[in-house]
């Protein structure tokens, strides 16, 4: 055992002295046997129930079947930043996820209140507060409020303080787990996207690689023929005319190679940057870093380019005559790179998925298509919606399946014999959620139209 694991002779006597302390602390309570009993119940309970929910209950169940005492116990809801009741023996009219009565509020004390009950102010662990996935106000994780009472007196009082404190640590360490848990699914669900965004797409840099070698090879090749005729005189006018226009077409090649290199760089050096966040680790969620941008100019472009001679092998014409107004400027508040991979991962969706219609006029058209509109109030009076479209022919998407598109690692019944994790569209969903924006599908004329919706 090493040194840094072995209890020392202070740390021996720091909890030595503690566990007296304690002693004589319970010494002084005195409690009742059902006291002790409703105690250790709670502790063994609080260990076998597993589901929050349930753990949630088991606190309003103790004084109900030790004391005969209904409880409600209201604890903190990171949306609202407010008290809800969140279980209850007799919610007295109450709902469930409701904001508690104005006459139950945290206090340094228990306390009684005007329609009979008692409340117990339910704290977390201080050293520990800012550990928490939420802000809480002065330690406060919740309360407990028990009816009807006017006067337990002293003792029991003490007694239902002790229970919410054992509330509070149990409920703390519960969040603390369930912070743990979403990180790691948060870290689990990153190396997913950096594999479907960075790493297989980087693969495209082999490909690149490859034509600039071959270029290269040809070039050396040529500059061989041409030195070798030279020196035997066997290169006239013609023939220098011939070697300097193949050297010319090699050389624009090159150049096109390095341009997609370029741009294949550019793209996943900002992909790169956006999903290796060291916030996104530390915060276990995703998290922006945003900029005005013209969401066409900025980033729809880029990621056409890189999927354009994709469409063209696939026979996909890409078609923004049927996108609502794709030249007009929209200037956005977002994070480009995330948006970036919104539109990368649709763009690769279309490449996979766009099939072959039959138009109206009999005409055979396969083809894809993007835009945005704006949606007059679509986030409540005055805040107006911009709607990104991206469209693309194919049969539509079954009724039953549309709901769960979006889901993590679902695909649908269309995709049989397609690549792919399912991963793509719930990337989607998630960073356009945390830019306070909602996501969707609309099975339309000759097509599937994804969409997504961010705050003007």
């Amino acid at each position: 055992m090493s040194n840094n694991n072995k209890l020392t002779e202070t740390d021996l006597k720091y909890i030595l002295e503690r566990t007296e302390a304690k002693k004589g602390d319970y010494q002084r309570y005195n409690f009742t046997q059902k006291e002790n009993d409703a105690l250790k119940t709670f502790f063994d309970l609080a260990q076998e129930f597993d589901d929050i929910n349930n753990f949630y209950k088991l606190c309003v169940s103790i004084p109900k079947s030790f004391f005969d005492r209904e409880a409600s116990l209201y604890i903190v809801d990171p949306k609202l930043n407010a008290l809800v009741l969140i279980a209850t023996t007799d919610a007295r009219g109450q709902q469930l996820n409701t904001p508690h009565p104005v006459d139950v509020n945290p206090a340094e004390q228990p306390y009684y209140t005007d329609r009979e009950s008692l409340v117990l102010t339910i704290r977390g662990k201080e050293p520990l507060i800012e550990k928490l996935p939420f802000e809480v106000k002065d330690d406060v994780l919740g309360l407990l409020e028990i009816y009807p009472v006017k006067d337990l007196g002293e003792h029991r009082e003490l007694f239902f303080q002790k229970y919410a404190n054992r509330i509070g640590f149990n409920i703390h360490n519960r969040f603390l787990v369930e912070k743990n848990i979403e990180h790691l699914k948060f870290i689990r669900t990153l190396v997913a996207d950096i594999e479907h965004n960075i790493i297989v797409p980087n693969m495209v840099y082999k490909l690149f690689l490859r034509g600039l070698r071959r270029k290269i090879e040809k070039n050396i090749e040529m500059e061989g023929e041409f030195f070798e005729k030279s020196s035997a005189g066997q290169c006239d006018d013609v023939c220098m005319k011939s070697y300097l226009k193949e050297l010319g077409d090699i050389n624009s090649g090159l150049t096109g190679e390095l341009e997609n290199i370029e741009k294949h760089y550019k793209n996943m050096s900002l992909f790169i940057e956006t999903l290796f966040r060291k916030s996104h680790f530390d915060q276990g969620r995703l998290t922006l870093r945003t900029k005005p941008c013209n969401i066409k100019k900025g980033v729809v472009v880029p990621q056409l380019e890189r999927y354009i001679e994709q469409f063209k092998r696939m026979g996909i014409s890409v078609d923004d005559r049927f996108s609502g107004i794709p030249d007009a400027e929209i200037i956005t508040v977002v994070d480009v790179g995330l948006i970036a991979q919104v539109y990368a991962n649709l763009f690769s969706n279309a490449v996979k998925y766009t099939q072959e219609i039959v138009t109206d006029t009999g005409q055979t058209k396969k083809y894809m298509s993007y835009g945005h509109e704006i949606i007059k109030d679509f986030f409540g009076p005055g805040r107006d919606g911009v709607k990104f479209n991206v469209f693309s022919t194919g049969p539509h998407i079954a009724i039953e399946e549309r709901e769960k598109l979006f889901d993590e690692e679902y695909r649908g019944s269309n995709t049989f014999g397609k690549p792919g994790t399912g991963h793509g569209l719930s990337f989607i969903r998630n960073a356009v959620e945390i830019h306070g924006g909602v996501t969707g599908y609309e099975a339309t004329q000759y097509g599937n139209n994804f969409h997504f919706i961010l705050p003007r």
